[in-house]
């Protein structure tokens, strides 16, 4: 039995919220009306999972999931509306340590509950098997942001020591799903602006949030970030993410490799699909010239073209146990033994530094 808090000012949605999970059955439930309330419940109910929504009065949902994590940390998954605002409040609330989110769609309530009910059911019993990292999620602001910049001064010093290989045909290509937002924010500032290889990631995601994640992660990072939501030249000096809603694969034009994002294709369960990235990769690309990285994730997209790319002589990386928020992904491609080597999110910058060097 999960012990589920459901979090919305809306009774309505707190009804349907309710209705949904009663129905799957295996849930005890309890409900909050606002952030204060959602707050004292985690600590007189304890949950196992919450459901947080973001725009509440009294206390909204960042706030209190602040709180949340301070005073008894559990997975929360955030529920958002489809908007910028929406994604942005979304990013902010994986950094400080919820585990999921799903994304509410429009139309009227009970279309929106219909539309995204298994998806919710999914994500909350993902997240009651999901480890909380209690040290990482009550990080202050300023004690994150001094360990990122300690993290970026000890790989700018590895860098500054390694001459680059040229970096014309050489590709790091990314997969990544369920708490991979904060996981990408840890692991991309770290490579320097001299960078030699581009980096194609592909983040599960919808896609009224990949234009405003290619934004947020571009901010802190040295290479320049952009959505792929039309064909571009793929080059050195940039991370290229996947178009949420869409596919992304490479192919040549013109002479040039480049990334084309294209419409979902049916055969794949998850989208943007890591998978069809790493096959049109492997069909384009020398796979020696190749570093596949698989961050965290539920499920096992990618796995299989990534463990093509390790045998024709790629390199490859799975995200440690240790670090992933969820281990799904990084283990089936370990399980493939299509890893070249597993390593913690806090060292994989390092190893790309490297790998990228002569």
């Amino acid at each position: 039995m999960i012990k589920l808090l459901i979090v919305d000012d809306s009774a309505l949605m707190r009804r349907q919220l309710s209705q949904i999970f009663e129905e799957e059955g295996g849930f005890e439930i309890r409900q909050a009306r606002n952030g204060k309330e959602a707050v004292e419940e985690n600590k007189d109910f304890q949950p196992d999972v919450v459901t947080l929504d973001v725009n509440m009065p009294e206390m909204d949902g960042i706030t209190a999931l602040s709180h949340i994590m301070a005073e008894r940390p559990v997975p929360v998954v955030m529920v958002s509306s489809l908007t910028e605002k929406g994604a942005l409040a979304t990013f902010e609330a994986l950094n400080l340590g919820a585990v999921d989110y799903v994304a509410k769609p429009g139309g009227t309530i009970s279309l929106t509950i219909k539309e995204v009910s298994i998806e919710l059911i999914t994500k909350v019993r993902n997240a009651a098997k999901v480890k909380i990292k209690t040290k990482a999620a009550t990080a202050t602001g300023g004690l994150a942001q001094r360990m990122r910049e300690d993290r970026e001064k000890v790989a700018a010093k590895e860098s500054s020591a390694i001459r680059w290989k040229d970096g014309k045909n050489g590709l790091v290509i990314i997969g990544v799903s369920t708490g991979g937002p904060r996981t990408l924010e840890e692991i991309l500032p770290l490579l320097p602006a001299n960078y030699p290889y581009p980096v194609l990631v592909v983040q599960h995601m919808p896609a009224a949030f990949t234009k405003s994640f290619a934004d947020r992660l571009n901010n802190p990072c040295h290479l320049e970030v952009v959505e792929v939501a039309t064909p571009r030249a793929i080059e050195p000096g940039f991370v290229y993410i996947a178009k949420g809603g869409a596919d992304m694969v490479v192919a040549m034009r013109a002479g040039k490799l480049t990334a084309l994002p294209k419409p979902e294709a049916k055969e794949f369960l998850w989208h943007p699909s890591v998978e069809l990235l790493g096959r049109s990769v492997l069909e384009n690309c020398n796979s020696a010239d190749v570093i596949g990285v698989m961050l965290t994730g539920m499920g096992y997209d990618g796995s299989d073209a990534f463990t093509e790319i390790k045998k024709r002589g790629g390199r490859t990386i799975a995200e440690a146990e240790s670090s992933a928020v969820v281990f799904g992904m990084p283990a089936e491609l370990i399980k493939k033994a299509g890893a070249s080597i597993v390593l913690d999110a806090s060292k994989i910058a390092t190893q790309l530094i490297i790998w990228a060097g002569k």
